[in-house]
């Protein structure tokens, strides 16, 4: 039995008038007020739909007309099974680590935050007008872009879906978005089983492990991934599972070749075998113009779609910046550190990075799912690249903490980094898309070569020689470039430089 998940378009919360979707965290006398006076006063442009709260004694009941729908470890969740827009914090005494945890648990479901400063718990007032609003356009250097377009469900809505890398942050939040959008079944395959119980846990509400929704698989296995293939017969595929953290693949070559290179081989022609229809590769903007081996193994993976365009199946990669909140990502890491009081690392003053939000990332696979023919690349337009300090400086400033609270450490580019990363190749020509937020990359000539070139490439990954490896990407990857040795570490330790303005 396939995942089903809650009844299509069922809302478990519902609320009247316009507005934003918010939830309150805190169902105190502070968030009881908030919620009074946000229903009572539309043109604030807030709709409560229910609290979030810690104490076990509270959950599940209903405070001030409203319901309480669970404790703070699961928003991220809430906020996505309800559609929320908005988090208010209405617990003055809430510590500042607290309200950076809720901060990202938040931007990780789409949704913004309006907080009480402290001092409201002196005055004992739960004022309106004192919410402050944590913005993620000021993190990501733009407004984040919603790239859906209603149509564009219909490419997974009745169709049997398969999700590769399922638990992963980018899978899961497939998942949860194709789930919505009605698929004749989801498939979830991760060859690890506690992310595909969390997984579960989140769709349904319970992990009973008993479903052919969870698939337990390895991508390198050719003969498992045919065997998936030909038992659930997917007609869309998204294929997510891959190796990505840049510095361990420096240092684990052959690894990266097996599941992004090889990875991506087998479910490629598994996809044509059993005749999918569509079949969408997640790729990364370091595959532009390759320095590294991650950047390297994810082209040579959209070389591998593009060499076997034209035919039944429809394929399409999609090129990420930075995530956002994601599992691992600098935000995340940005917060522990901070959190913890310990200095924040940067590689270097001037470095640069494209961001998006999951939330953009997901609509841009599902749209090039909808804009797959023959083998292109697809590219948000994410605006112009995020200085890291930059995005350091605006996260504390919202955050409210003063410079003299945080410590940067610069510690130097790592082999295989830039300082500074781009979206298309020097060699690509920039392609307007139907989408005004979507470019594509014109696929080039096919590679009709491309297979006995790559059984070189997996027999010395297989073998375990890195120095081979690395080789052969140069041969097969015209574009690669790697970084002979890495930089000279910079040691440096400052205090922070002077806020932005308004700060």
């Amino acid at each position: 039995m396939t995942y089903q998940g809650k009844p299509r378009g069922e809302k478990l919360v519902t609320h009247q008038g316009a507005g934003l979707r918010c939830l309150v965290v805190g169902a105190g006398e502070a968030g009881r007020a908030i919620a009074r006076d946000l229903r009572r006063t539309p043109d604030l442009g807030l709709a409560p739909i229910g609290f979030l709260d810690d104490n076990p004694q509270k959950l599940r009941r209903s405070v001030a007309g409203l319901p309480v729908l669970g404790s703070t470890a699961e928003l991220v969740m809430i906020a996505k099974e309800h559609q929320i827009e908005v988090v208010v914090i209405a617990i003055p005494s809430m510590p500042a680590s607290d309200i950076r945890r809720l901060g990202i648990a938040a931007a990780a479901a789409g949704a913004s935050v309006r907080y009480l400063p402290t001092f409201v718990a002196a005055l004992r007032d739960a004022r309106l007008g004192d919410l402050r609003r944590l913005r993620v356009d000021l993190l990501l250097g733009r407004h984040e872009v919603r790239v859906v377009r209603s149509a564009s469900s219909s490419v997974t809505s009745g169709r049997r879906v398969l999700v590769t890398g399922a638990g992963g942050s980018i899978g899961s939040e497939l998942c949860r978005q194709i789930d919505s959008y009605g698929p004749a079944a989801l498939y979830m395959l991760d060859h690890d089983e506690s992310n595909l119980h969390r997984l579960q846990l989140q769709l349904s509400g319970e992990a009973l492990l008993d479903s052919d929704a969870l698939v337990v698989a390895d991508i390198r296995d050719s003969r498992r991934i045919m065997q998936v293939f030909e038992k659930f017969r997917p007609e869309v595929v998204f294929h997510a599972a891959a190796h990505k953290h840049l510095p361990l693949l420096e240092r684990h070559a052959c690894e990266g070749v097996k599941s992004n290179v090889l990875g991506t081989f087998n479910m490629v022609e598994a996809a044509m075998a059993t005749g999918v229809e569509r079949f969408i590769l997640i790729s990364t903007d370091k595959a532009a113009d390759p320095v590294s081996i991650l950047g390297a193994t994810k082209r040579l993976a959209e070389m591998i779609l593009q060499a076997n365009s034209g035919g039944a199946t429809k394929f399409a990669s999609v090129r990420f910046g930075n995530v956002l909140g994601s599992r691992g990502s600098f935000l995340s890491v940005l917060s522990e550190q901070i959190e913890n009081g310990e200095a924040v690392t940067i590689t270097h003053p001037d470095v640069t990075r494209f961001f998006m939000t999951v939330e953009e990332a997901v609509g841009l696979v599902i749209e090039a799912a909808s804009m797959a023919a023959s083998g292109e690349v697809f590219v948000l337009d994410m605006g112009e690249p995020v200085r890291i300090v930059d995005l350091v400086h605006n996260y504390a400033a919202q955050m409210h903490l003063h410079a003299s609270a945080l410590t940067i450490r610069y510690t130097g580019l790592r082999q295989g980094e830039k300082l500074r990363e781009t979206l298309f190749s020097e060699r690509e020509e920039r392609l307007p898309t139907a989408h005004p937020k979507i470019w594509a990359v014109s696929p080039g000539d096919k590679l009709h070569d491309l297979r006995p070139r790559l059984a070189g490439l997996f027999g010395v990954a297989e073998a375990n020689y890195a120095d081979e490896v690395r080789r052969e990407l140069a041969e097969l990857v015209p574009e690669f470039a790697p970084s002979a040795e890495p930089q000279v570490r910079l040691q440096v330790e400052s205090l922070a430089a002077p806020y932005p303005d308004g700060f």
